[in-house]
């Protein structure tokens, strides 16, 4: 049987599709601009968005070839672009995957667990989150120059100073995950104590293989949101070898001569692990994001 659509249902639908048209237009001109800058030739922030001339010479030099210039003579780059693309996986992934494993047992215990201060632990959190890391830079490097004395592995310059420090940002993974927590039925874990598992075994082999689409989600925010972190890491990594790609591509932007074209083929590279990632766990991220969101 044919669906009959009144005319003004037929103008909203086309209404609606030409929105969501301009929008992912809207979205995806800067990041077709930023492609187009780093495949002109020279360090150039202006001109068409097509290229007249292809030139890979600012790829060439991200990925650490030589590059020739018009003159004929043979650059090497000093800049280590990969590296700093590397330690920004290292770090970012190393963060997830602690943030996971704080976030997911803070989170049961305030799911599942009674104990006094419960609510006021709670709200302390969430009014943590209020407060940008911006205003606690000074605390935070401070902390660190001071550990770094007694425990040099976690002190300045040091790839995990940055992921102590990423690791206390969890109080939103927290509260997301334990709003997850709470639309699963408690009789699940009941039953299984009841099979002779322990507390943990339960927690283990039963909530946490029904949590997998939220665990992933909180893995792939807190990969984001350390990719993309520059204030905490510039003021915790000096040495260009242990610099992320964040604050070492900042050194593309003099104060004399801003490298575009290097800094355009840079970015585009920053954004490819966050890609991959993104791809990868696609298909938890509808349902992680969902559920959660209304309890029983």
């Amino acid at each position: 049987m044919a669906i009959v659509i009144d005319k003004s249902q037929r103008w909203r639908v086309i209404a609606a599709h030409v929105f969501l048209i301009l929008l992912c237009a809207l979205v995806l001109f800067p990041v077709l601009m930023t492609i187009s800058i780093s495949l002109r030739p020279g360090n150039f922030a202006t001109g068409s968005l097509i290229p007249k001339t292809i030139s890979l010479e600012h790829w060439r030099f991200a990925l650490g070839l030589p590059v020739t210039n018009a003159d004929g003579v043979v650059i090497t780059p000093d800049l280590p672009v990969l590296r700093w693309l590397w330690n920004s996986v290292k770090v970012a992934s190393l963060s997830a995957v602690v943030a996971v494993l704080l976030s997911t047992t803070a989170a049961y215990a305030f799911a599942r667990l009674k104990f006094a201060g419960k609510k006021a632990s709670l709200m302390g959190l969430m009014l943590m989150q209020m407060f940008p890391t911006v205003l606690a830079l000074i605390a935070i490097h401070s902390i660190f120059s001071r550990l770094g004395h007694t425990f040099p592995l976690f002190g300045i310059d040091s790839p995990w100073a940055l992921v102590l420090s990423y690791s206390g940002g969890i109080a939103l993974h927290i509260w997301t995950i334990k709003g997850f927590y709470e639309t699963i039925p408690g009789e699940i874990e009941e039953a299984a104590t009841v099979d002779g598992a322990t507390p943990w075994q339960a927690f283990w082999r039963v909530l946490l293989p029904m949590s997998l689409p939220i665990l992933m989600v909180i893995f792939l925010l807190a990969f984001i949101s350390a990719v993309n972190e520059y204030p905490v890491a510039s003021i915790l990594l000096r040495s260009q070898d242990q610099l992320t790609i964040a604050v070492g591509s900042k050194q593309f932007l003099y104060a004399q001569k801003y490298l575009w074209g290097d800094f355009a083929a840079a970015a585009i590279l920053s954004g490819l692990p966050i890609s991959i990632v993104f791809i990868l766990a696609q298909r938890w991220m509808i349902s992680g994001l969902t559920s959660g969101a209304n309890k029983g």
